[in-house]
């Protein structure tokens, strides 16, 4: 038996749910935890007590021989200390009398953040209820707020626990403290939200299916066993149903399943876990399942109709699936069959797919990955990782059509209970174990997350629907991503990842940033807080500005900011400016150069400060530039409020715009022409033009008509893919150039001495930027080529001048600024072995590196550093 003093229980405290008692220690009378108890005690049992908490129920015997050991203990101490140290037992009686009458202290406890539908105010009750306080918790506008009551050094302790031990969905941004007068009161209570204040919450995102909901979905004696809609505290949809704030059920598109009488017992126990869960249902009042056929008619509904969906998708058929955020397109990604008309039906091209895999398993038979890629792949977010895939696979491959001529892979797991349940589980029927996973759209036009548009819009697309009658309220596609050199790489961040807010380096006014068009994202940003939208999509038509329309007002209803100003691209033509203009109803539109958004984004997402400058390399497709031209090869010497034009690639002429990058071997042409170098039938890139054509590209080249100069990195890349017999045309946005990264890493060893060089000619002038020139790696090129030297190498080489370049770059404006720190930004930098190879290399030559992280470098991230540098003046 521990040492211990005896008390006696008085009664169990309602309101707890059995975690505190009142028990009676030699006539003074305390509150004390019994939760560590096994069962609770009876009234009129003797429990040991030790620093607040029961630790033991006891017989009467036992409550006299611990009294007399007191006693015995408190004596030896008096004769022994000569009177000096205080009786044991009078210590023990007068703590828990002081105890008793300590005056109590009441404090209020503002919490902000992450902080509404992950559990937390569970977590406050349970942590009230551990250390006998009194007091309320709600939900409110601004977070959660909390007012405990009772002993100082409780209240204390609540305190710290609310800072560090919060549950594992929270994300605790701060905490701020007032004490208030003491009310009295006996219970905890989870009280009713309020949204009398002004918005400004931390919505948590969706998330994957947690490992204890997994586990009930298939224990057959779990009454959630085979609920596709399963979830808890820890996991499921967030972001995705909310409708407005505070975070409950009545504010989310669940408010019109009413709970049964057995989910609600577990809703309201702070012991289950799925106490306060919004999403929370069941078999009997959750949402239904039905599968619609081709004709528009319910064929099957509930268990059924997703046996039905996995017979349809073993017969190679395709179904439509409606998820957290949208509507996915799915067949199986092994029959080529199947994936040929998906991608005939969609209008693909030769895009890649992303597959989800039944497991870890069956995804590590197709793929390589590291310990971090697992990491990612099997987290709370899940997103679509990109992945090398194994040549061969290790058992069965998938069909050719998947990512024809891709050396990655975009995989993800299930992340629903409703994927998992269509894979199979138990004795289910086997299905296929990997399926392709799209977005549910039309080829450019935003996710469908409307039952009726579905019907309607997918029709010409699918064989079936397989969809649930539980609202979506925002539309919110999966997000990519991948490790590179050491850290995680965002290539598109929506699901699991928005709407969390990044941290500013400074506080900003009130403003709204519409993005750019490719990729488009908007933010919101006020204090010390943006919020950075979901992935809306390209703005090519009438579709996705109607979607950021949305994005922009729901993520206002969110967060609670009120733009002041919006901030919109430099970009004359682009739509998302346009928008901006459409919306701006009398307040001012800023407008902001592409590239030096791109190198504000890195800063801020690394927290420099507003008065610190770097070099920045801004290495994209496309971006206007201050002088008309199109940017892309840019070093900037940039803070968040200006930027300096420092060093560029040499301009060349890009033709026709949109069809120089559908056609790489236009700006093959282009590259030569500038270069001086003569068309050639042998050259692959020339032969690949049809002669008409070249013979107008060539009278555009002589006359200027038609062309604008570029400096393009991206458009470089595209140039020596076809010079090098890799890619003439392409079909979506970068093709080329990933099909050059994937020949370089497949040639990775080679020597840096082989490696091409750019030109970096001084210029005439001081003050102008220095042009580099990629003359001499074209000639190179053409030579290797004319060698026969294999593509993988000559892939490698440009890949190493490319590095090369940039920390040439980088060490000559360290030594005329003294800047050590680079930052890396635009869409060229989601190319993996560029990226780690830059990076390495200028970390061994002493600089600080700054790389996206958080955000994609891609467009994704524009509106973050629209944000920073509009408000800086």
């Amino acid at each position: 038996m521990c040492l211990g003093i005896p008390g006696r229980v008085v009664e169990i405290v309602e309101g707890y749910a059995d975690q505190l008692a009142l028990v009676d220690v030699e006539g003074a009378r305390r509150r004390i935890n019994i939760g560590m108890l096994d069962t609770p005690p009876a009234t009129g049992d003797w429990v040991l007590l030790h620093m607040g908490f029961a630790m033991e129920v006891i017989d009467e015997a036992k409550a006299a021989e611990a009294l007399s050991g007191l006693e015995m203990m408190g004596s030896g101490a008096r004769e022994g200390a000569g009177g000096e140290t205080e009786d044991r037992l009078t210590l023990g009686r007068e703590s828990a009398s002081a105890d008793t009458q300590q005056p109590c202290v009441r404090r209020r406890f503002e919490v902000r953040g992450v902080v509404q539908g992950v559990g937390f105010r569970p977590f406050v009750y349970v942590t009230a209820a551990a250390l006998a306080l009194t007091g309320s918790v709600a939900n409110t506008a601004a977070g959660v707020v909390a007012e405990v009551e009772g002993d100082p050094d409780a209240v204390a302790e609540f305190g710290r626990r609310l800072r560090t031990d919060p549950p594992p969905l929270a994300v605790v941004e701060s905490v701020a403290e007032t004490d208030q007068p003491p009310t009295g009161g006996a219970e905890f209570v989870i009280a009713d939200s309020s949204a009398t204040d002004r918005v400004r919450t931390l919505v948590s995102p969706d998330t994957a299916t947690c490992r204890d909901c997994l586990t009930e979905l298939r224990d057959p004696a779990d009454r959630r066993h085979r609920h596709p809609f399963i979830t808890c505290t820890h996991c499921g949809p967030r972001f995705t149903i909310v409708t407005g704030m505070p975070y409950d059920r009545a504010a989310t598109t669940m408010a019109a399943f009413e709970m049964c009488d057995d989910c609600r017992t577990e809703y309201d126990d702070p012991r289950d876990r799925r106490f306060h869960a919004q999403p929370i249902a069941c078999h009997n009042c959750g949402p239904r399942l039905e599968l619609i056929g081709n004709d528009g008619r319910t064929v099957h509904d509930g268990d059924e109709a997703l046996r039905a969906a996995r017979r349809l998708l073993a017969e190679g058929k395709i179904v439509a699936i409606k998820g957290l955020g949208g509507y996915h397109l799915a067949c199986d990604a092994r029959d080529e069959a199947a994936v040929t008309e998906l991608r005939r039906r969609k209008q693909r091209g030769g895009k890649p797919f992303a597959v989800m895999a039944a497991d870890l398993d069956v995804a590590e038979k197709l793929v390589t990955v590291t310990d971090d890629e697992r990491a990612l792949l099997t987290g709370t977010r899940k997103p679509i990782v990109l992945l090398p895939r194994r040549t061969p696979p290790a058992s069965g491959g998938l069909a050719d059509a998947v990512a024809p001529g891709n050396p990655d892979l975009g995989v993800l797991l299930p992340y629903t209970p409703l994927h998992t349940l269509l894979f199979g589980i138990g004795d289910d029927a086997l299905g296929p174990d990997v399926l392709v996973m799209t977005s549910g759209n039309r080829s450019g036009e935003p996710i469908v997350t409307d039952d009726a548009k579905a019907l309607t819009e997918l029709a010409p697309l699918v064989d079936a629907w397989l969809r649930h009658d539980r609202p979506i309220r925002v539309p919110c596609d999966d997000s990519v991503s991948r490790f590179v050199a050491g850290a995680e790489l965002p290539v598109r961040r929506s699901r699991g990842y928005a709407p969390l807010p990044l941290a500013l380096p400074f506080d900003i006014p009130p403003l709204l940033a519409a993005g750019a068009d490719l990729k488009n994202t908007c933010a919101l940003g006020e204090g010390g807080y943006a919020w950075v939208s979901q992935h809306i999509g390209d703005m090519d038509d009438l579709s996705t500005v109607d979607a950021l329309t949305r994005t922009a007002a729901h993520l206002g209803a969110l967060t609670g900011v009120e733009p002041e100003q919006l901030v919109a691209d430099s970009h004359p033509g682009y739509r998302s400016g346009a928008w901006a203009r459409a919306h701006a109803k009398g307040r001012a539109v800023r407008t902001v150069r592409h590239h030096h958004a791109h190198i504000a984004a890195v800063l801020g997402e690394h927290g420099l400060g507003p008065g610190e400058s770097v070099i920045g390399f801004a290495y994209d497709g496309t971006g206007h530039g201050a002088d008309g031209a199109v940017w892309g090869g840019e070093t900037l010497i940039a803070d968040y409020k200006s930027y300096r034009r420092a060093a560029h690639l040499a301009y060349v002429p890009l033709a026709g715009g949109d069809a120089s990058v559908l056609r790489p071997y236009r700006m093959a042409l282009a590259h030569l022409h500038a270069a001086g170098i003569g068309w050639d039938e042998k050259q692959p890139a020339v032969a690949a033009c049809p002669a008409r054509e070249r013979d107008v590209l060539a009278h555009q080249f002589a006359t200027g008509f038609g062309c604008v100069p570029t400096s393009s990195m991206g458009r470089l890349f595209d140039a020596v893919a076809s010079l090098a017999g890799v890619r003439h045309e392409v079909a979506y946005e970068a093709e080329a150039a990933i099909a050059l990264e994937g020949l370089a890493r497949s040639a990775a060893g080679e020597p840096a001495e082989s490696a091409y060089a750019f030109g970096l000619p001084a210029p005439a002038d001081p003050s102008d930027p220095v042009v580099a020139d990629p003359g001499p790696v074209i000639r190179a090129v053409v030579s290797d080529v004319s060698a026969g030297v294999p593509p993988e190498l000559i892939a490698a080489r440009f890949h190493a001048a490319v590095t090369a370049l940039t920390v040439d770059l980088a060490e000559l404006f360290r030594r005329r600024t003294g800047l050590a720190v680079v930052a890396l930004g635009g869409g060229v930098f989601q190319n993996a072995v560029l990226l780690g190879a830059t990076q390495r290399a200028l970390r061994a030559k002493d600089f600080t590196v700054l790389r996206p992280v958080l955000l994609p470098p891609n467009d994704g991230g524009i509106a973050f550093g629209q944000l920073l540098v509009a408000a800086s003046g």
